[in-house]
């Protein structure tokens, strides 16, 4: 596997093979080949599996702090990969890019998290933070924490964004009048809401394309 690794790329390993590599890495001296097909079996993929919970990880039997700490180490890898890609960079010119990046963050999140994305004057990405975890179908929002953050970090833009772990990115009555009462917060003082994006399960709704904003 390593060979095939190293001369062909991770592309050329099956999901059971990256995950027994990444376990192999924590867990030395083990076969890490059942365990991989343990957490394949509960999490449907290597994704599902380094995204899982850890509290949901710890409970798999073998695996332990090492490799619960060696799968949230990929992930976060691999957002840190995602999150380069759209940085301080326009993201109105890099949409896909970024709907790849949100993807990766939320779509497997467990409960609702709402996030925003803060823009200069040439809408590059200054920061993204989450400002808030909710239940599994609601997250609260606040019109005037999301201002006071946006005048700290001198952003003129933003764009909201939260999962719905339903995976229906339909957007309910909620969300669409949280989305207008961050818009007027927002105008007051000059600074633009361009978008407010659902994640769901591999799919993603977004509210301007929709005529909703």
């Amino acid at each position: 596997m390593r060979a095939r690794l190293l001369a062909a790329g991770p592309q050329a390993l099956a999901d059971h093979e990256m995950l027994e590599m990444v376990l192999f890495l924590a867990l030395p001296r083990r076969d890490t080949k059942p365990l991989a097909r343990v957490l394949l079996a509960r999490f449907g993929s290597f994704a599902g599996a380094i995204a899982a919970p850890a509290v949901e990880l710890c409970t798999v039997d073998g695996l332990g702090e090492a490799g619960v700490a060696a799968l949230k180490l990929v992930q976060g890898a691999a957002l840190r990969l995602a999150l380069a890609e759209v940085i301080n960079r326009p993201v109105m010119g890099n949409w896909d890019r970024l709907m790849a990046y949100l993807t990766a963050t939320l779509a497997r999140e467990p409960v609702e998290q709402f996030r925003v994305l803060f823009l200069d004057t040439r809408n590059r990405l200054l920061a993204d933070e989450a400002m808030g975890r909710g239940t599994v179908n609601h997250t609260p929002a606040y019109p005037r924490e999301v201002v006071k953050r946006a005048l700290e970090l001198h952003a003129t833009a933003l764009i909201l964004v939260h999962n719905h772990p339903s995976g229906d990115p339909t957007p309910s009555a909620a969300d669409i009048e949280m989305t207008r009462e961050i818009r007027g917060a927002a105008a007051a003082l000059s600074i633009a809401l361009h978008d407010h994006v659902i994640i769901g399960n591999d799919r993603w709704l977004s509210f301007r394309r929709e005529g909703l904003l």
